[in-house]
């Protein structure tokens, strides 16, 4: 079965909304991160689908999006380090990773 841009676009879409209701539905400071995460990756499988199935004349060169994904993980691992890094402080601060509990930290 050859794979064309529409099926890529349909499973970067899908990755995008799920992560999308992930971030607006859970409370819990994990749940919300892993929901970036499917963001960014549907974001990522973007670049690459339109760089392979474009003509070349019609992008910088065939690898743009390739090389636009790689930064893409690369900032996607900064902010999980950072991310994990808050979490873990204010769980040792609050006992808890629910981010309703977070809002008492401002003021």
């Amino acid at each position: 079965m050859p794979y064309s841009l529409p099926s890529f676009l349909v499973v970067s879409s899908l990755l995008f909304c799920l992560g999308m209701f992930t971030v607006l539905t859970r409370r819990n400071a994990i749940g919300i991160l892993m929901g970036i995460e499917l963001v960014l990756n549907g974001a990522g499988l973007n670049f690459v689908a339109f760089s392979r199935f474009l003509e070349p004349s019609q992008t910088t060169s065939l690898l743009s999006g390739q090389v636009f994904t790689l930064f893409i993980i690369a900032i996607a691992a900064a902010e999980v380090a950072v991310a994990l890094a808050i979490i873990l402080s204010l769980y040792s601060r609050m006992k808890t990773i629910d981010v309703d509990e977070f809002k008492q930290l401002h003021g």
